[in-house]
């Protein structure tokens, strides 16, 4: 699947943010999300897709309003794309499997990898 190609079945399936976020490369208003997996461990998976991109035990509180996370489950789950939309480049994630937006990726993140990968909330689904 790609969410490019399958952009009708998305629009159905999808709210109207989730889609905006994942197809059209939108970003969600900061503070605007809710914490999926409140205390329970698991899975975040691709909103679009299912497939697996972050675990809780690599989330943190970034206070940027949106969920961050130091590593992705594997280096397989994501695609990386230089964005220059705005006046600073940045390096934005998306599902490896199906190109659905995520993100951006940034370099002041905790350790152990120093990286912040900051995730729209309604690109991704939780499974404990």
């Amino acid at each position: 699947m790609n969410v490019y190609k399958d952009a009708d079945n998305l629009k159905k399936k999808l709210s109207p943010l989730a889609y905006a976020v994942c197809v059209e490369q939108a970003t969600e208003p900061p503070f605007s999300g809710e914490d999926q997996s409140g205390s329970r461990k698991g899975i975040y998976r691709c909103v679009c897709c299912q497939s697996h991109l972050f675990s809780t035990e690599h989330k943190f509180e970034s206070y940027s309003g949106w969920p961050s996370f130091f590593q992705p489950v594997s280096d397989a789950a994501l695609s990386y794309h230089q964005d220059e939309k705005l006046s600073r480049p940045r390096t934005e994630i998306k599902c490896s499997t199906c190109e659905a937006h995520l993100g951006h990726v940034f370099p002041d993140g905790p350790l152990p990898t120093g990286m912040r990968y900051c995730v729209n909330s309604v690109a991704l689904s939780f499974q404990d």
